[in-house]
């Protein structure tokens, strides 16, 4: 018997993070007895009275919102990191260490409509997006070092909003992720002599079996060292380190990009395709960072349709990652599908 990536099961490397994930194709034949996921509502009004994020409408700190018709920035009510901290760390002890960190949270309103999301934008709100996300790296990034631009989407990924909105969050130390991928990028440049992603880049798109989308200046594929079912990484094909460095043609073909492939997520299943996604880029630590490639990361949980979802836990919790389908299914998966979302010919303008 000779072995097969989409048959037997196998270990695969992440070079970004240095850990690995357990691959389990055979798995997917197993029935499911488990957790159903409720369905979201579909439909939802322009303008909500009860959303804290609707132009107009009072938060939960009982501000009130301006009635803003673009992008709408705040500090986040209930921000995880905070500006005056005092500064403090005790590194007496190896078994007990501790340091303050000091940082900021934001609010990214990406419309004024509360019935849209990211993957029913028009090119020209997704570029306001992206110019949104670049404008908050240039405000902070002489006060912060690592700059975290995320988005939740959909309650199942722990969003208290189906407002379509992200979040910003800024601290003075480097996260975790973050300097794991700090540490491979600068390796592999020290022994290869090149750029990790890029390389990488170069590699999908000779293979092509695991790309999603692509055009002139973007790619997106399931990774090889993917862990969740439909998980998807974004990267520019030249050498970028962070969004601002984003020229006009790479923003509108990144618009594009984001368009196309976040329809095809939601015509999976034809749901509102949750995920959590975040943009790495280089940290602000005074250093070259040369060895950055900017990219994002797109973390689904659907597993086998709009209610039944993977969980991380046992094995993956006390082992290693572990997945069910094999990343060159997956990706087959999303490529067949129509970049047209569902639900175009239906929404209101």
């Amino acid at each position: 018997m000779s072995f097969d990536l989409n048959e037997h099961p196998h270990r695969r490397y992440n070079p970004l993070t240095g850990d690995w994930v357990l691959v389990s194709p055979h798995r997917t034949k197993r029935p499911w007895q488990g957790a159903v996921e409720k369905k979201m509502p579909e439909e939802r009004p322009r303008h909500d009275l009860d959303c804290f994020l609707c132009p107009g409408n009072k938060r939960a700190n009982g501000e009130v919102n301006p009635d803003y018709d673009n992008i709408f920035v705040f500090t986040n009510d209930f921000s995880a990191l905070l500006p005056d901290t005092p500064l403090a760390a005790d590194t007496s002890s190896v078994l007990k260490q501790y340091e303050s960190v000091r940082g900021t949270g934001r609010v990214i309103c990406f419309s004024p409509r509360h019935d849209l999301t990211l993957a029913e934008f028009s090119t020209e709100q997704l570029l306001k997006v992206i110019d949104a996300w670049a404008d908050q790296i240039i405000e902070l990034r002489n006060h912060y070092q690592w700059i975290q631009l995320f988005e939740n989407r959909t309650a199942m990924m722990g969003a208290s909003s189906p407002h379509p909105h992200g979040q910003l969050w800024a601290g003075t130390s480097l996260p975790n992720e973050a300097r794991k991928e700090d540490e491979q990028q600068k390796q592999y440049l020290k022994e290869h002599g090149s750029l990790l992603l890029m390389d990488y880049v170069a590699q999908e798109v000779n293979a092509k079996e695991r790309i999603v989308e692509q055009n002139d200046n973007w790619l997106v594929v399931v990774p090889f060292w993917a862990i969740w079912p439909y998980e998807t990484l974004l990267l520019p094909k030249r050498h970028v380190q962070h969004l601002p460095d984003l020229d006009d043609k790479e923003r509108l073909d990144l618009a594009n990009i984001l368009q196309r492939f976040l329809a095809k997520y939601d015509n999976l299943f034809n749901v509102t395709f949750p995920y959590s996604m975040g943009w790495h880029g280089q940290p602000f630590n005074g250093q070259n960072n040369e060895h950055w490639q900017l990219h994002a990361h797109f973390y689904p949980p659907l597993l086998r349709s709009a209610t039944i979802r993977k969980f991380m836990v046992g094995y993956e919790l006390l082992s290693e990652a572990q997945r069910d389908i094999s990343a060159e299914k997956a990706a087959a998966t999303l490529r067949a599908l129509s970049h047209i979302h569902y639900r175009a010919a239906n929404r209101p303008q």
